[in-house]
């Protein structure tokens, strides 16, 4: 993909408002030093709409980019259940999940779990997270965007990861959680705007320069119907990627687990709402997350389909599928350009800053604070967040190129993380409504949902990756249950006091949900 000098000059501007804006919320004023709650939480004092902002730009990716448009080229809009069922996740998420989080007073994850259970169940998983942020997510963040750049930039890996690695540490760093959020806002706009104008550039692509002509040309050859269509939401048993996506099972199934346990007891996710100014701003803020998902499936699905019909009639040369966004990046005008990859790379930046800031957040107050000083100052825990994260992102950095040497990495990584989520996500929900569940229950559930997973795969092979998924969290939340109820807890009353007060939303919030729950019934009623 060739670069004019348009586009060097748009995408320049970009990496100067993103950078020159993390510097100026990370400043300090004279006499004044952060604590850990300016540096982890961004002193409490995001809004609604940045919240929604930095949990979306923090999600999305150069593997949603990549990824999903070639799951779009594939099978079609199906693969867009992703996205959208991920909008309602947020609504239940806001209304069960973060009112306690909210109450409880915590900064990760592993903290609740240990004010709810014990040291133990807080450790294990603290440890267990890091391992995977740092050597899963980070790397494979870092691995995916830079081998994005070079299928379209002609780049080297190794100077991708080191340009990427640079431009997220230069203002997250310092700054923390508020230079992460703030500059989320602006990575949102170039994220969004800039991939609008690339699926706006392929209809007209499509259309031979006509978007309308290209709307409805898209329509006639893949919409509902056609003797080619890409719209079918539920696939059929006889569907050639019915194991990915197992019919309804996507919208009573496992796809459940994948998401509660992603959007709700994610502390790379969840950290951005603890952070906002009160409950009320935390929960529009992830209403507003909602409606953006549902509007992502236009930036990162339906470009696929189109390359799809692009590929079909011979105008586009496409290899494998995940060529589908790059090669619609090479064909779009010039000026066009610099925005779309601004918008990519604004993906990639804003989920390594997230990440790297969530590991700092974890190791602090988790590991440092309770292990190593307990005493710590505020400045002592700031630094070594900063340091951690430095630390944190070399390691990735050394191991990212690795990556490309493993067969099937990553289809590897998506099925690790669906042996850990059904367990997770049990341990949660029954900390939140199972009065008798206990620490031990919540270990051997932990423990469970390895075993059970691995027994799945390899005793019932046939059974779907989201369907094997429900099972496992059905039967891990029956060991909790059974643990709590032959071995019960101790004396310590740690269970959570739950009321009607402490779920209550605003009007607002509950407009912004039923809009949301409106539209999904819509489109699944129609492309069913």
């Amino acid at each position: 993909m060739k670069f004019e000098l348009i586009d060097l000059i748009v995408f320049s501007l970009y990496c100067a408002i993103v950078i020159g804006l993390g510097l100026w919320v990370s400043r300090e004023k004279k006499g004044v030093k952060k604590n850990s709650n300016d540096y982890f939480l961004a002193s409490n004092a995001l809004p609604w709409w940045a919240v929604g902002s930095s949990i979306i730009a923090s999600n999305i990716s150069a593997e949603q980019f990549i990824g999903m448009s070639g799951s779009g080229f594939r099978m079609g809009m199906a693969i867009a259940t992703y996205e959208l069922m991920a909008a309602f996740t947020l609504i239940i998420v806001a209304v069960v999940f973060l009112p306690i989080f909210i109450k409880k007073k915590v900064y990760t994850m592993p903290q609740f779990l240990e004010q709810r259970f014990d040291l133990r169940v807080k450790t294990i998983l603290a440890v267990f997270w890091l391992l995977v942020f740092v050597f899963v997510n980070l790397t494979s963040i870092l691995y995916l965007g830079s081998l994005a750049i070079k299928n379209m930039m002609g780049l080297e890996l190794v100077w991708g990861i080191l340009g990427l690695a640079l431009f997220s540490a230069v203002y997250s760093i310092y700054g923390g959680l508020k230079a992460v959020a703030w500059t989320d806002v602006i990575q949102i706009v170039f994220l969004i705007g800039g991939g609008l104008v690339t699926t706006y550039v392929a209809f007209e692509l499509l259309g031979y320069g006509d978007f309308f002509a290209g709307v409805k040309d898209f329509w006639i050859k893949v919409g509902p119907g056609s003797a080619d269509n890409k719209f079918d939401m539920i696939l059929s048993k006889d569907n050639e990627f019915y194991k990915q996506l197992p019919g309804i099972g996507v919208l009573i199934g496992g796809m459940w687990v994948a998401n509660l346990y992603y959007w709700g007891c994610n502390q790379y996710i969840i950290q951005r709402a603890l952070a906002a100014k009160n409950i009320d701003q935390a929960q529009k803020g992830l209403v507003f997350a909602g409606f953006l998902k549902l509007l992502l499936p236009l930036i990162v699905v339906v470009p696929g389909i189109i390359a799809y019909v692009l590929f079909k009639e011979g105008r586009i040369a496409i290899t494998v599928a995940d060529d589908a966004y790059p090669t619609l990046l090479s064909l779009v005008p010039v000026g066009v350009k610099g925005l779309a990859f601004a918008a990519l790379v604004a993906a990639i930046v804003s989920s390594l800053a997230s990440m790297m800031n969530s590991i700092a957040t974890i190791f602090t107050m988790d590991i440092f604070k309770v292990f190593i000083k307990r005493d710590a100052s505020e400045t002592a825990l700031v630094k070594t967040g900063r340091i951690t994260s430095i630390v944190a992102l070399l390691i990735a950095i050394v191991v990212a190129p690795l990556l490309g040497n493993l067969d099937q990495a990553f289809q590897f990584i998506q099925e690790f993380t669906g042996f850990v989520s059904p367990g997770a996500l049990a341990i949660f929900l029954a900390a939140f409504f199972y009065k008798k569940a206990t620490a031990n229950g919540a270990l051997a559930a932990a423990a469970s949902s390895f075993i059970l997973s691995g027994a799945f795969k390899f005793l019932f092979p046939a059974i779907p990756f989201l369907d094997r998924m429900g099972y496992v969290f059905l039967l891990c939340l029956l060991i909790i249950v059974v643990v709590g109820i032959v071995w019960p807890k101790p004396n310590v009353d740690k269970e959570i006091v739950l009321d009607k007060e402490l779920f209550r939303t605003s009007f607002l919030f509950k407009l912004g949900a039923v809009l949301i729950a409106m539209i999904l019934v819509l489109i699944y009623t129609v492309w069913w």
